[in-house]
Formats: structure tokens, sequence, C-alpha cells
């Protein structure tokens, strides 16, 4: 059977599942760069084409499509031609309309959350010791999250931006509307009928990093209603790259009654690096991918590089692309087009200048997902109001200044304005705002980003979020109070020594999330595909316990916790490096070079060819 004929009957399986008479929910389980969204896609075209699609337009009824990015969604949307049968959006959009209509339960949901947090926040403060800059900041929370909650009665109508920083006093946060539409899903009857109702057909891509509560939520409601909605999730276990997402995600773990097609073939990547990705996941699962027919054979090299003594890694990076470049010829390897994927964030971040900040974020379980998609809140209200004013400012683009201050700064607030006696020296007093920000750069001074703040705040440009509100509002006394015994809140903690670091670490942390610096991680490239890689691995660099390269290499031998985890079935270190390896490698479009640093030289290169993952002459020692 030729590969586009193995694509069609995939896709006719797909098709099947959506007859609304008889639904049958799926899995469709495919490896990198198999076209799981193109399938997606093609079902979609299919039902609109042979008009099953006006059954649903006459009952009002819609087929959703989650999507992991909105320029995936505006993709999906244009060749969909925009029809309003397919509401097509993000986790955090799709979740937002199904619960605003629900306006007295967030409510109620609200009140006791924060009751919740408070009386937390109050048995932390019993505990510790007063008068410390520990217990100062926790005194803030606290009156901070009371606040909220005296507010929340004067509250008519929530709201909630999927794309913005959610700060006003009426926001609600981007972890609350998951949360909350995860417990509404799963305890509320009405909300159940109310999206089987609404949508009798819920395609969820990239499945496998739905958060683990909320993908719970929608698996329950299907198993409920198995006979009147389908359930379609994409997605790959081994491509699953956050820690908040379903762990057992896969056609094993399913009910009995689902279809689970799968797609074998590799659209991307060239027959050598199919080879090495098959070969990387074998130990995980028998999925083995196969190349397109007409697909170059592709370039994959291993450099182990000795850390025994001192080595320059910046330069040993340059002379592995020079090495590329005589390998294959392709001169982008020697004018630095291509793509450096790091085994860790805060690696990324050290080679692309924004580690102090990013770091202490990074190390906060509860701060991570946030972080690395720009969702934070805090992150988000610094990359979307504070540093485009500042770039808009650096090049003089006055319109943009006063579009960013009109949309976001309390200065322009509709009442403030229509109750102000000088409604023109509201607008002068923006202006002197922006000058007396701006003023921190001058002589090419690169301030530091609390004192930004600090100026937004004195300025009231912006309401500061509460992320890190207790920092920026503490009086100088309460800055120099003496550090308490016990732990300082880990949050607040993060924060405070995140936001002391240059301005331009945020301008480095705002490229990367957005993959427009040269570096990336498995996290950051979900999805996308670049013609040459390079992929470094380093455990000493990484410092952390989530990926071991030693280990996954051979040159370090399993821990007593990695026995015990696989003995209970328990995920290890060793299965997220093999995830990671996996992700990165199979990013490549024409040539792969890994750089491997280890102070176990031969062990390295005797595992890896005893695996088939590389021959002799593909791994050179440095």
């Amino acid at each position: 059977m030729s590969n586009q004929d193995r694509s069609a009957t995939v896709d006719d399986k797909i098709y099947a599942c959506l007859d609304l008479e008889r639904p049958k929910s799926f899995f469709l389980f495919a490896g990198a760069g198999s076209g799981k969204t193109k399938s997606l896609e093609n079902a979609m075209i299919r039902f609109k084409s042979e008009k099953k699609h006006l059954l649903l337009k006459l009952k009002g009824q819609k087929i959703a499509i989650i999507t992991y990015t909105n320029v995936a969604c505006d993709e999906i949307n244009k060749r969909l031609k925009y029809d309003a049968t397919f509401s097509i959006s993000t986790i955090h959009s799709f979740a937002w309309e199904l619960i605003k209509p629900f306006q007295v339960d967030i409510k109620a949901w609200m009140k006791e959350k924060l009751k919740n947090d408070i009386a937390e926040l109050e048995g932390k403060s019993r505990a510790g010791r007063p008068g410390t800059k520990t217990a100062i900041d926790r005194e803030k929370q606290i009156g901070q999250k009371k606040q909220r909650l005296g507010n929340i009665d004067k509250i008519k109508k929530f709201t909630y931006n999927p794309n913005g920083t959610n700060s006003d006093r009426d926001s609600l946060n981007h972890s609350e509307v998951i949360n909350m539409t995860a417990d509404f899903l799963l305890q509320c009857p009405l909300m159940k009928r109310i999206l089987i109702k609404q949508y009798p057909v819920l395609l969820i891509d990239e499945a496998q990093d739905t958060k683990k509560e909320l993908m719970d939520a929608f698996l329950n409601v299907q198993k409920q209603y198995s006979d009147q909605f389908v359930l379609g999730i994409f997605g790959d276990t081994m491509q699953r790259i956050y820690n908040d997402g379903k762990i057992d995600l896969g056609p094993k773990s399913l009910p009995s009654g689902w279809e689970v097609p799968e797609k074998t073939i590799n659209y991307r990547c060239p027959k050598r690096i199919v080879k090495l990705i098959n070969k990387i996941r074998s130990k995980v699962d028998q999925h083995v991918q196969v190349p397109v027919g007409n697909q170059i054979e592709g370039v994959v090299s291993l450099f182990i590089v000795d850390t025994r003594s001192n080595v320059d890694k910046i330069r040993v990076e340059a002379d592995v692309a020079e090495q590329m470049f005589t390998i294959t010829r392709d001169e982008k390897w020697s004018q630095k087009g291509f793509k450096v994927l790091t085994l860790e964030h805060h690696m990324a971040a050290k080679r692309g200048g924004f580690f102090e900040f990013f770091q202490p974020l990074y190390m906060i379980d509860t701060l991570k997902t946030g972080l690395l998609d720009g969702t934070l809140s805090g992150v988000s209200f610094l990359t979307q109001k504070v540093l485009p004013l500042v770039l808009a400012k650096r090049v003089s683009d006055e319109f943009k200044v006063a579009r960013i201050i009109r949309e976001y700064s309390p200065i322009f607030d509709e009442d403030a304005i229509k109750n102000s006696k000088d409604p023109l020296g509201e607008i002068r007093k923006a202006n002197t705002a922006m000058e007396e920000i701006y003023a921190l750069w001058a002589n090419g001074q690169d301030p530091i980003l609390i004192d930004v703040l600090k100026k937004v705040k004195e300025q009231n440009l912006f309401v500061i979020p509460d992320d890190y509100s207790p920092i920026i509002y503490r009086t100088p006394e309460q800055q120099n109070a003496p550090e308490s015994d016990e732990e300082q809140d880990a949050v607040i903690g993060a924060w405070e020594t995140a936001l002391n670091v240059p301005f331009s670490q945020l301008e480095e942390y705002a490229s990367y999330i957005s993959d427009k610096s040269r570096y990336g991680t498995h996290q950051g490239v979900k999805g996308l595909e670049y013609p040459h890689v390079m992929v470094v691995i380093d455990d000493e660099e990484a410092r952390g316990f989530m990926f071991k390269y030693n280990k996954l290499l051979g040159a370090e031998g399993h821990s007593e916790q990695d026995r015990r985890n696989e003995s209970e079935g328990k995920e290890t270190s060793i299965d997220r490096t093999r995830r990671l390896f996996y992700v990165t490698c199979s990013r490549a479009r024409n040539s792969l070079a890994i750089i491997a640093y280890t102070t176990n030289v031969e062990t390295v290169k005797d595992y890896a060819i005893s695996q088939d993952w590389f021959s002799d002459d593909e791994i050179i020692v440095l």
C-alpha cells in the first residue's frame, strides 16, 4: 500500500467516527511529522463537502476544535474557509466560552478558592515569626486576597482574555479558568449536557499536553454520553512536554469501544533521522515510522565532547557548526542558519542572555508552564504591556505609545476621564508618566526590572499584578526588615530574584518564547520544524533532576529511585529524557548535529553504537 493510500485509510476511519447518528470516539496515534493536524483538517473538509455540517447548523450546534496555538487556529480556520460550523480555539479560549455564562457559579467557585487561600496563608502566618520580610509579604498577600474576596459581590460580570494579562478587578487568570472548567464538568451535570448539546463533536489536537484535570473531565463526559458525543484525540504520548499533561493518555488507557487509527508516515524528516527517532522510542512502544518514498537520505552526526578539562562550549558549538558545513556542504551551517535546541530551558536561557530572569521562576512548579508559554500573568504583564511600550518609545513611535496607554492605563479609565475636571490634563499626565519612566534608559542605561515597575506604580501608568505587587509596594523600612528563619514564600522569593535583573533580559526572554531566538528547547519548538538542527545535551550544565542524558546514553547507572519508579510503573528521569531527545531530533528536515558533553566519552560512544543509534563513522570525539 502506498503512503498516500495509508493516509487515506486513516482519514477514512476518522471520518467514519463523525457519524452523528452513530458517534464513535477515537484516538489518532501519530508520531512526529506525521501530519496529525492535516488529518484533522481533511476530516473537517470532507464533513463539510458531504453537507454533514448542515444538520449541525439546523440544530444550532458546532464541531469544536481545540488546538495548541493561535497561529494553528488561524491556519485551520483558513483551510475551512472560516465556516461558523467549526469553533476553532485554544484550550483557554474554549474553556472560557464554555463557563462564561455561569457567572453565579464562577462567583461561588472564586469565593471558595479565595477563602481556602486566605486560611492557608493565615495558618502559615500564625506559625511564622512576625516582623520579618516573609511575614510582611504574607500579610500583603492576605490583604490582597481579602480585598479581592470583599470585592467579588460587587462584580457584575467576570472577564477573561485568553491572550491578555487579566489584571483588572473583575478578571480571572488562566489557571483559574482551566481549573474551574474541569471542576464544573466533573461536578455539574448541567455543564456536561450543555457541552454535548453545543458541541456533539470535540476534537483536541496535541491532547497529551492538555492539563490532566481537564482531560480527565472530557474523558468523563465521553464515558457518560458515548452515544451522543464524539471525543477525538490527536496526539502522541512520546511528545508530551508539559508536566501537568496527562501521563497515561494513550491507546492502552482508553475505554473499550474507541477507534485507534495510527499514522506511521513521517513527512518531515529524511530517512536517516527517521531511523534514529524510531530507535530512540523503540524501548517505549512499538510505533515505527516510515519516511516518504522520495525523501532525501539526510545527515546525522554525534559529537562527543570530553569535559574532564575546561571546555569553551560556545567555541565548541561554533566548531561543530563548521564541521557540519564540511560534512553537508550546506552554507546554512556556516552562516548560523540552524536552530540550537538545548537539554533544558535554562541552558537556552544562558546562551540567550536571560538566565537570571528565567531561572528562579522556572524552579517553581506552579509557575513553570505559564512561564514557558508566556501566559503567567506577571510575565504577560511585562511582555504585553511594559515591553511593547518601551520598544515603541525607543523608536519614537508615539502613535503606538498612545495606543498602549489608552488601552491599558487606569489614567484613561472611562470613569476617570468622565469625572475629571480637566480631561486634557489627564492626557498630559499620561505623557509625563511615560517620559518619567523612559528616563531610566537615559545615557544608554539598562535599568533593573524592579526599578521600572516601581516607576510604573509611582506614575500610576498600569495596575501592578498581584504576582509581585507585595515586592513593588514595600516601603524602604519593609524592604530592610530582617529575613525570617522560616522559608520565604517561594513564589514571592522567585519573583524578587527575577525582577532584580537588567530590563534587557526581559527582551531576550520575550524573543525566546516567541521563537525569534536562535535557541530553543523541546517545549519551545512544539509542532515546529527546521532545515538544520543542533541538539546540545549536557547534564552538568542542566543541573536538573528532570532530565538525565548520562543515564539515557549509558554513561550513568540507574538510581534506586529510578528502579523503584520503574517497578511501580511511574515515570523516571530517563523516560522524560527519552521524550525530549525524540522531540528535539525529530524537528530536523535535512541535517542533525548532536553535541553530548560528558566525562565518559568511550562509554557514551560504545553505548550509542550498541543501541544502533549511530554508526562509528557518524561519531566524532572532540
